[in-house]
């Protein structure tokens, strides 16, 4: 990337910043060992979903709740969260971050187990916005099944579609590469969707479900 492309891209990384229960979230997810969505990313599914005003949300990946509480600050007070994370302590770690927002958790519903399980078990058609940020290894498999949820209008969001600048460099064959480029590929060439893959962060890949 040229200096003044990555000068630029710095400045829009850093134009957000975390308030203190997400960086009580981030210290937590430091301490588990997890990667959580960036400052940026956090903050475009805040105007993702203030923009979109979902009423369901399925969440693949819930870490510390860190991207949880983003949406959840978009979102109208009847809507609904659903979030799956096959870890526990994970689970844990993101009610402490829901308690410390004093979110209700009457909004959400935390389910424990592999998205591969969970999700072709949830209504199809009945979701206005899948956001995806698990194991980088299952990403297309996360995304295929995530098309089958979604209203009209609605939305797949991706986090880290780019897996770290791989999926641009044609020599990188990892796991997580190839199931980011299949998920990709996956939503650009079904008819039914509109695709957007932006590098914000470490990739942020949108897609829509055309209505009519």
């Amino acid at each position: 990337m040229p200096a003044d492309k990555r000068s630029a891209w710095s400045y829009a990384e850093g134009f957000h910043s975390d308030d203190e229960t997400m960086l009580a979230a981030r210290e937590r997810a430091f301490e588990l060992g997890i990667d959580s969505v960036s400052s940026s990313v956090a903050t475009a599914l805040t105007v993702l979903t203030t923009a979109m005003a979902p009423t369901h949300v399925v969440e693949v990946g819930t870490g510390v709740g860190l991207s949880s509480l983003a949406m959840l600050r978009g979102l109208g007070p009847n809507a609904a969260l659903t979030t799956i994370d096959p870890d526990v302590e994970h689970l844990r770690a993101a009610r402490e971050t829901f308690a410390e927002a004093r979110v209700p958790l009457s909004r959400i519903r935390s389910i424990a187990g592999r998205g591969q399980d969970v999700l072709p078990r949830l209504t199809t058609g009945a979701y206005d916005l899948v956001f995806i940020d698990a194991d980088p290894e299952s990403t297309d498999e996360y995304v295929e099944m995530s098309a089958r949820l979604l209203r009209p209008g609605g939305v797949i969001a991706v986090n880290n579609a780019l897996d770290g600048d791989r999926v641009q460099q044609p020599t990188s064959r990892g796991a997580s590469t190839v199931s980011a480029r299949n998920a990709a590929r996956f939503l650009s060439e079904r008819e039914d969707f509109v695709t957007s893959l932006s590098p914000l962060s470490e990739g942020l890949l949108l897609a829509a479900k055309k209505r009519g």
